[in-house]
Order: structure tokens, then sequence, then C-alpha cells
């Protein structure tokens, strides 16, 4: 029989970003084989469009096919290398039919690609006088779940703005889910309002644990990434935050508090789905 450990070690990488490709993936190449010799991981989390600039103009342009790509090629023969899952953060894949999508892919220790994860909601925002992205210019939207399992544990795929939406994480908790992973690049303006905010409150909503990769932040950039990389537990505490530069941080998962927690406060057991989908409701009008 094989032992399950009690823990899994994570290792968040929270990158630099360049223009330059080969420059991207040699780095996160750098840093995954740095947390190998310092952490010894299980898994391995990179942050979101860690292989090129954030920005619709250039998706396209750094583009390349799963899994047969420059960038996956690299992450599948680190995992092999390492013996280690690696959560590949997110690419800009060329799809069928020209399409484009930010994917995220997974890795196992013998190399294999175990999961592709294309972002379903995606970033189209205007906030007066703050950030104003529209990522449908370029990207299409990814329309399949994922879910991953590691040493018995399932594990949910997201990626940044697919927090704001309970019901994926909803669906992923319905399905088992331990753990929510979401590579993601929140800016100035929605960072320091909601990321952790948002993941306090899905850990909280679906008791799991939730964690999040960013690239690391440069002001110099065109879209400027919040950093803060992140893992919270279940009870929605905060276990570890990266800040905004390039940084590694390792944290020891105890999945068994999923289980304490969700016996200490049954909200799933109790859903009271009858109320909510059968009752009138009584409207009261000043």
């Amino acid at each position: 029989m094989n032992h399950i450990p009690k823990f899994m070690r994570l290792a968040l990488l929270q990158l630099k970003v360049g223009k330059d490709k080969t420059t991207n993936v040699q780095n996160a190449l750098a840093k995954i084989a740095e947390a190998f010799r310092e952490y010894t991981p299980r898994l391995v989390i990179l942050p979101e469009c860690f292989n090129c600039p954030y920005g619709t103009k250039y998706f396209r342009d750094y583009s390349e096919t799963v899994p047969d790509g420059y960038t996956s090629q690299h992450l599948s023969a680190a995992a092999k290398s390492y013996g280690i899952y690696i959560v590949g953060g997110t690419i800009p894949e060329l799809g069928e039919n020209d399409a484009i999508y930010n994917t995220c892919t997974v890795w196992d220790p013998k190399g294999n690609m175990i999961s592709k994860y294309r972002k379903m909601h995606l970033f189209d925002i205007d906030i007066r006088n703050g950030q104003r992205f529209k990522e449908s210019d370029t990207l299409t939207a990814g329309q399949n779940f994922s879910v991953i399992q590691i040493d018995d544990h399932k594990i949910g795929i997201g990626i940044c703005y697919d927090i704001r939406f309970e019901e994926l994480a909803r669906v992923y908790r319905n399905e088992g889910c331990e753990m929510l992973i979401y590579p993601g690049a929140f800016n100035m303006t929605t960072g320091p309002l909601h990321w952790e905010l948002l993941q306090r409150s899905r850990a909280n909503d679906n008791q799991l644990y939730v964690v999040t990769t960013s690239p690391a932040r440069d002001k110099d950039a065109e879209y400027v990434a919040w950093g803060h990389s992140m893992v919270v537990d279940p009870w929605a505490k905060v276990l570890k935050s990266a800040g905004v530069g390039d940084e590694i941080i390792s944290v020891d998962i105890d999945f068994s508090l999923v289980k304490q927690v969700r016996e200490q406060i049954p909200t799933f057991r109790q859903r009271r789905l009858d109320l909510y989908t059968t009752k009138p409701v009584n409207t009261c009008w000043n």
C-alpha cells in the first residue's frame, strides 16, 4: 500500500515577467529548481501569464499549441525531472479554429499533462477612473471544468477573474474538491480591494483551501500586477502571503482540516434548498 503523507507541501512561484518568452520560461524553470532544492514540494504552482506580458495585444503573438508547444514541453520535462506535480500558471494557447485561450496546464511527476483548463470568465471590466481591460477582444472563453487528483485529494482549477464567480467554486465543492487553485493577475485597482477578500470568501463559502499565484509586481509594465500570492485555509484564515516582488513561498497543507471544518459547521448538509426553490417570496414595498 502506498503511503500517503499527512501534509501536502506546496511551493508558490511569484515570478517576474518580461517581453522575452524564452527568458520568462527559463526563469520559471530556474525557480522550480530552486523551490525543489529549498522545499522539496509535492506541488509547484506558477502565475497567470508567466511566459508573456499580460495584455490583449500580446496574447496572439505569444500563443502556442498545447501540449506540444515550447512552454508545455519545458514544464513537462521539469515535472518529470523533479518528480513533482506542476500547475503551470497560464499561457496563451493557440487552439482550434485559430482561437486563443488563457490556459492552465497541469503536469504529473511522469511529465504527463493530466489536465488543461481554459479560463471561463473573461476579464472584461471598465472601472471609472481605474482599470479598463477587455480580454474578449482577443481571447475565447473556455467551456469545461477541471478537477485534478493528487494523493486522493481533489483540487479544482480556475483562473483569475473566475474567482469572482461563486458558482464555479460551488461546482468544484460539490465534486468533492478540498482545494481551489487560481493563478491570477489582479491589478492595482482591484488588488487592494478584492484580492484577499475573494479568496477568503471562496474558502469560507466552500470550506476548503484557496491558493492564488500572481506575477511579481513591475511598476514599469503596461499592466501592473498586485502580487501577494496567497494560501487561505478552510477557516478563511490567511496561512501565508507573498509580498510584491519575485518570491517563492511554501506551505504544508493539512487536508484533515477540511473535514474538521465541514463537520463543525455543516453548511452543506443543512442547506434548505426547498426553501430557496419552492416557497414564494413575500416582497414588502415602502
